[in-house]
């Protein structure tokens, strides 16, 4: 990523809980819940873990009122450990404004230092263990959930909706019912081609792509699901390409697939100000 942009969290965590183990820690309280959405309200946000790694943990977001769905958010970053789902929170703050239920999610990722130790298959491993965490948590109602992705998130959005099909997650419990993908990393062996992220794909699977063709979302076109690709025409750290080859062959696929071409950069599709969101709500309103 050449530019980071560094959002406000917007929200206040709580309370805790456990699942399946681990050790919790509190975070701060701070900004306009709303996210700028006038008179929206939220609920509390809880921080619960699904493994016992410290980076296997999520951030549940409530609306105060009855919720539309569960929307996973899935921050990006290139799959690296300098970044965390701290991008995520406007995001989970807003979508809890709009009367979603937001469960932003973090994983381990690849690099060194406070959140490594992911990559293939140890990222995916946490994404799913992460989405079927769900089930755990009461009075959630599981008949919609969308994964909503930035970037690498993207890829991991898109990936998730398809993994139950794959033989190492073919039991995951938890379906999603639609992904959306921000500015994803959809076609790896494009990624790779045009070194997005100076060789982060690469570094994420740790072989070529054709020797692990399970991590690429192009290569697992059709999905049985809704995939809507909300991209910046202007993006230079993923091209607007990534999601339109996607998109052209999942349809010729026969998959429900749909591209939403918005104006801006990598960005501006994580900034709860933007137009760009409020496309995004509004893709997610027909979901």
């Amino acid at each position: 990523m050449r530019r980071r942009r560094f959002l406000s969290l917007g929200s206040a965590v709580v309370g805790s809980t456990v699942l399946g183990g681990g050790v919790l820690a509190a975070c701060s309280s701070g900004g306009d819940p709303s996210g700028g959405d006038g008179g929206a309200t939220m609920g509390s946000v809880e921080r619960i873990t699904y493994g016992t790694d410290p980076a296997q943990f999520a951030e549940l977001t409530r609306p105060t009122g009855e919720s539309r769905g569960v929307v996973v958010v899935i921050h990006g970053g290139f799959w690296r450990a300098e970044y965390d789902l701290s991008l995520g929170r406007p995001l989970a703050a807003s979508l809890a404004a709009k009367g979603w239920t937001a469960w932003n999610l973090e994983y381990r990722r690849i690099g060194s230092g406070k959140g490594s130790g992911g990559g293939w298959p140890q990222t995916p491993d946490d994404v799913s263990a992460g989405i079927d965490a769900l089930a755990d948590v009461e009075d959630l109602d599981l008949s919609r959930v969308v994964t909503l992705g930035h970037s690498a998130g993207g890829h991991l959005a898109v990936w998730a909706a398809g993994r139950q099909r794959l033989d190492r997650w073919r039991d995951a419990r938890v379906p999603v019912t639609a992904a959306v993908s921000q500015a994803g990393v959809l076609d790896l062996v494009g990624a790779v081609r045009e070194d997005l992220g100076a060789g982060a794909v690469e570094g994420f699977l740790g072989a070529p792509v054709a020797d692990v063709p399970d991590a690429d979302p192009l290569q697992q076109v059709p999905l049985d699901v809704p995939v809507w690709c909300v991209h910046g025409r202007a993006d230079t750290n993923v091209p607007y390409s990534q999601s339109r080859t996607y998109v052209d062959a999942a349809r010729a696929a026969g998959a429900d697939a749909n591209l939403a071409p918005v104006d801006g950069d990598h960005f501006v599709v994580i900034d709860p100000q933007s137009e760009a969101w409020a496309s995004t709500l509004t893709v997610l309103e027909g979901l």
